[in-house]
């Protein structure tokens, strides 16, 4: 036993030695940072925008330091020959450029996750290491090679397993990384190449979310000079899940990842309404994209009689061939809407050009007359006839109130969630119809500044050449020094350099085609679960939903094992699963509780809430200090809500992960998880609609200890496995 008790006394000293080193760097960062914020504020742009550079670097450094506080290192391997390696969330070294600790992401720390009794790959020993805070609590350790350890190693081995004592621990409301016990299936889609789109698929609780975050983490590790660029985006299901997940990437070290939602992807929009079910299933329908083509092609037209611009004391005619050709030309160089309306004005340019030429030759080659005609008041009338500058938005109304049946809406209505891939639709086709008003502005800008520049090089007495252009751009100001994440999450146009999807099944087509505008290269990890689609539109097979965005750049892989939800309560959800799908076969889980779900009925006549409230009270305190979830059929929230309130008022209730106690909808809680569960009137929630099997499936799994079924009358017949109460 003294020899244990050695080893953890050692393991605490480098443990204290790894956090003197991170309070190291963290003062000398904040001096950093506190020397340039120090500097004077005036100087030229380039010297301010330096300044902003420099304070948003050492920012995120900071950032990241303080991140990585809790858990900072968390395993040591031992390598045949000798090698030992700690693993941490980030890497650090001393003075001498030594290494103290090794970045999980690192190749080095590879065999922390793929080692295995028939494939050691080289370890003989992996090293758990059990912290709070800054304490050593516990080491649990793994032999690959009994041969190879000393006597005295022997001595120091023990420990229960760490990834069974973490998928015990109590959940606090949001999701903590899984970096210390990443399984090796896990662990090859982490570090998977990320070429094309990879589809993770796995059923309730296999580690999907986590896999895919730590899967950007390891990416922007790796790639770090083309992400750093172009950033990584992850877009998740609804704001919930988002706040649910926001801690994760920080404690892995990373900071410059750009969360959303679909609903938040077009800046600028904002949704205040909700759809129909009929419109929603409108507006996610592929032939939107249709509609939305057609609309912006009804803006490019050609007339049916000839149009006259009068030139000084010439009437100058274009027949609709020569319009029709300008739009041709126009539509043939590929440019958006708005900014094709230049090209198309071009040609009629030309054209009239030639006109006035034709009929006074002395005015070829002649500039003024290009500038006149230009500004004449009969062209400009013409141009924005037949190719006026039009908004995203103005379309979108357009299309809606010229609709019949669900997708009509009056103009001014507050836009919706299945509005955001319409208008984006719309956008991709248009652009920004003030583009080329700032296009015109910035040159005009860029020409008085290079001619001032010519000025200040004629004016310097020195032998270095100085290119006047150089000058002005460095005198405009710098690089933007804010980061990538707000640079990438105020652009509509922004294309990221990875994108991540999570419960991707419930993706309409033209969400999809959203998604992919912002990865032109395809590089995407979509994450998510063909048996819990619940949506009207989403996902029946991942081949139909990918052929048509990435035709032959996708591949999928499957994870098979549930590390959340213990057996007794799967076995209730394996039966649900049969129900959606005959084929299908539900996740291992790994553990089993001893407890099994129970079935409590309300007698007819008594009031459903009000049990409700108690079994979530009863929930409560059994959790001890956990989370609970009670999911409820729509119709039922409000009423839910209040009544739990009123049953425990001295605990928050009702904010989704803010409260010890979550009074929320199946479709909320969708990638959520909770120690316990009580889950309200099962029958409602199968009678929603064509997906209530599969939202039952889910409901059922979101518990990692218990479950509790609240209901009126007989249950239905997929859970007849249910013990009663």
């Amino acid at each position: 036993m003294s020899g244990k008790v050695d080893e953890v006394e050692r393991e605490q000293a480098h443990l204290t030695r790894l956090y003197d080193r991170l309070d190291l760097l963290r003062d000398q960062t904040r001096e950093r940072l506190a020397e340039v914020r120090r500097r004077e504020r005036g100087g030229t742009p380039q010297n301010r925008s330096e300044r902003d550079a420099f304070a948003t670097m050492y920012e995120d450094r900071l950032a990241q330091l303080n991140a990585v506080e809790s858990g900072l290192c968390f395993g040591r391997l031992d390598m045949t020959g000798g090698d030992r390696h700690h693993i941490g969330r980030i890497g650090l070294t001393d003075d001498s450029h030594d290494t103290l600790l090794v970045d999980w992401r690192a190749p080095v720390a590879e065999p922390f996750y793929r080692a295995t009794a028939t494939d050691a790959l080289g370890v003989v020993r992996r090293r758990h290491l059990r912290t709070r805070g800054r304490r050593l609590l516990d080491v649990e350790d793994d032999v690959f090679d009994l041969e190879a350890l000393t006597d005295e190693d022997r001595t120091t081995l023990g420990g229960e397993g760490a990834l069974l004592a973490a998928l015990t621990a109590r959940r606090t409301g949001r999701m903590r990384d899984i970096v210390e016990t990443i399984q090796a299936e896990q662990d090859l889609v982490i570090r998977a190449d990320p070429s094309g789109v990879l589809v993770v698929q796995g059923g309730p609780g296999t580690g999907k979310t986590a896999v895919a975050l730590h899967r950007a983490a390891y990416l922007l590790y790796t790639h770090r000079e083309q992400l750093a660029r172009t950033g990584v985006l992850v877009v998740g299901p609804n704001p919930v899940f988002l706040r649910y997940i926001e801690q994760v990437l920080p404690s892995l070290g990373e900071t410059g990842v750009v969360l959303a939602t679909l609903a938040t992807l077009v800046p600028g929009v904002v949704v205040t309404a909700e759809d129909s079910p009929a419109a929603a299933a409108a507006k996610a329908d592929i032939a939107m994209a249709d509609r939305v083509a057609d609309a912006v092609a009804s803006f490019e037209r050609v007339p049916d009689e000839p149009r006259a611009v009068v030139f000084d004391e010439h009437e100058l005619v274009l027949s609709p061939q020569q319009i029709a050709g300008a739009r041709s030309r126009a539509r043939r160089s590929g440019r958006r809407h708005n900014r094709a309306r230049y090209t198309f004005a071009k040609q009629l340019l030309r054209m009239l050009v030639r006109d006035v030429v034709s009929r006074d030759a002395e005015l070829s080659g002649q500039r003024w007359v290009v500038q006149s005609l230009m500004r004449n008041d009969d062209f400009r009338e013409l141009v924005n006839d037949l190719w006026p500058l039009v908004g995203a938005t103005e379309l979108v109304e357009r299309i809606y109130a010229g609709a019949t049946g669900p997708l009509h809406r009056d103009r001014g209505s507050g836009w919706t969630t299945g509005d955001v891939p319409v208008l984006d639709e719309a956008w991709a086709l248009l652009g920004d119809p003030k583009e080329m008003l700032e296009i015109a502005q910035l040159r005009r800008r860029q020409r008085d500044d290079v001619a001032y520049a010519r000025e200040v090089v004629a004016g310097t007495m020195t032998d270095i050449r100085v290119d006047a252009a150089t000058v002005a751009a460095r005198y405009a100001g710098g690089a933007d020094a804010s980061s990538v994440a707000e640079r990438a999450g105020s652009d509509a146009a922004w294309h990221y350099g990875h994108v991540i999807v999570d419960e991707a099944q419930e993706l309409s087509p033209m969400a999809w085609r959203m998604l992919i505008r912002r990865c032109p290269t395809r590089s995407l990890t979509v994450v998510g679960d063909i048996a819990q689609t619940s949506a009207e539109w989403g996902a029946r097979s991942w081949e139909d939903v990918l052929e048509p965005v990435a035709p032959g750049r996708w591949r999928a892989v499957e994870l098979s094992v549930n590390y959340r939800t213990p057996t007794e309560i799967m076995a209730i959800a394996a039966d649900v699963l049969h129900a959606v799908d005959p084929g299908a076969k539900a996740p291992e889980s790994v553990r089993d509780t001893g407890v099994a779900p129970i079935a409590r009925r309300v007698p007819d006549g008594d009031d459903l809430v009000a049990a409700v409230a108690e079994a979530a009270a009863a929930a409560y305190v059994a959790a001890d200090g956990g989370t609970v979830g009670v999911l409820v059929p729509p119709s039922l929230l409000t009423g839910v809500l209040a009544a739990v309130v009123g049953r425990l008022p001295s605990v928050a209730v009702g904010e989704p992960l803010e409260a010890p106690v979550s009074v929320l909808t199946v479709t909320a809680a969708k990638g959520l998880e909770f120690d316990d569960v009580v889950l309200v009137d099962p029958a409602s929630i199968i009678a929603g609609g064509s997906h209530g099997l599969r939202d039952l499936y889910v409901a059922l799994t979101r518990a990692t200890q218990q479950l509790v079924v609240v209901h009126h009358g007989d249950l239905p017949p997929v859970l007849a496995g249910l013990r009663r109460a």
